[in-house]
């Protein structure tokens, strides 16, 4: 197990812990509380509780798996309410140093026993095969990543879409990296981020996806849920619906799914520069 001192754990309002990222100049978690956002952000939000009351077999697709608390969340969420149920988790990250910190610097109590122990072993091992989980952490480039996984025919009931935010990771919020995300979402399976980004949003909903709004945790803004069918999801508000009308809602692309940021983001400002939308700082000032 490797603890990388570049990793120092700095404390949430829930009591939890998370990492600051240097290299993308961003926390892991919100600071209002990392386990509270893993709860209510992804968990909760793609109504894993209700599908483990109905369901033995749940799937789940881990994008940015970071210090693990997505799936700790959703597999301590899972097992209280039908503790026979079986999962499948498929975990992407590019670093095994984080969630390898955080089981070394002791992160992860908050979680009940055996999901410590499902975290411990990925850390370590990458993989877990028992009588009621199946799990991989794929560890490299997850615009690759996905790609085998698609070819592996995997579907999700839950997607946990979690990068750095879209200014600094902008390779993983592009039109075609989530064409391979969604092509992984089951038909009646639910897609959660914590953005609100226009650019993200329009994304999404080029690859066929109805877009709804959910409550901000810890943060100014609401996150994203995202499925096939636009029922009973909490619709977008006149704010958010004509914020998709503007240029803030031409979208990241990386056609060959091997452009460095800078590289996107200069294309995404060509093409805006070009649009015909409304110019998003006239949106602002109608609202704000």
């Amino acid at each position: 197990m490797i603890e990388d001192p570049s990793f120092t754990p700095k404390h949430t309002k829930d009591g939890s812990f998370t990492f600051f990222s240097s290299e993308f100049g961003e926390w892991f978690h919100s600071r209002e509380g990392a386990y509270r956002e893993a709860r209510l952000t992804y968990v909760d939000t793609t109504q894993l509780a209700d599908k483990a009351q109905t369901t033995d077999q749940l799937a789940l697709l881990d994008v940015c798996y970071g210090l693990g608390y997505n799936t700790a969340a959703a597999l301590d969420t899972i097992w209280h309410v039908n503790p026979g149920c079986q999962v499948t988790v498929i975990g992407l990250d590019l670093n095994p140093a984080v969630p390898q910190s955080a089981i070394a610097q002791g992160l992860i109590q908050g979680w009940s026993e055996p999901v410590r122990r499902v975290l411990a072993q990925l850390a370590m091992r990458y993989q877990i095969s028992d009588d009621r989980l199946q799990a991989q952490l794929l560890i490299g480039d997850a615009r690759q990543q996905i790609q085998t996984v698609v070819v592996q025919g995997f579907l999700a009931d839950a997607i946990f879409l979690d990068p750095f935010s879209p200014p600094r990771c902008p390779q993983l919020w592009t039109v075609e990296f989530l064409k391979g995300v969604t092509t992984c979402l089951k038909p009646d399976g639910r897609l959660a981020t914590y953005s609100c980004a226009a650019a993200v949003r329009a994304a999404l909903a080029q690859n066929g996806l109805y877009i709804g709004a959910t409550q901000a945790v810890g943060r100014c803004w609401p996150g994203t849920v995202a499925s096939w069918s636009a029922q009973a999801l909490p619709p977008l508000s006149q704010r958010e619906l004509e914020h998709l009308q503007t240029r803030a809602a031409v979208p990241y692309r990386d056609r060959t799914l091997t452009l460095t940021a800078a590289e996107i983001h200069a294309n995404r400002l060509a093409e805006q520069q070009r649009s015909p939308l409304e110019v998003t700082a006239q949106w602002r000032k109608r609202w704000l």
